[in-house]
């Protein structure tokens, strides 16, 4: 085997890897969205998912207010329900209340 062959080879092996790797980093989001699920009216002040339901803003810890039926976070399947004020639609009612320090 010559020099320029085992470059390719060299080559070649390393763009496999960079590509598995990428395809590793890509998927872990989505792996770890699998079993989720939006829960409304429980999430502290600055603690929020993405956007609001009310379209107020559009990013995450942008909550201005504790337990807003707006605002979002991301939890397991099933745990939403179980929680004082969890809602798995958002309630544009509850306004929520002020920030506690803590």
């Amino acid at each position: 085997m010559n020099k320029k062959t085992l470059n390719t080879l060299v080559a070649g092996a390393s763009a496999v890897a960079a590509i598995g790797a990428v395809s590793a980093l890509t998927s872990a989001p989505v792996e770890a969205a699998k079993g989720k699920e939006k829960c409304y009216g429980v999430v502290k002040a600055g603690k929020n998912g993405c956007g609001s339901a009310d379209k107020a803003h559009g990013c995450a810890a942008q909550a201005t207010l504790d337990g807003s039926g707006v605002e979002w976070i991301k939890l397991p399947k099933g745990v939403c329900e179980k929680l004082a004020g969890g809602s798995l639609e958002p309630n544009f009612d509850k306004k929520g209340t002020e920030p506690t320090e803590g």
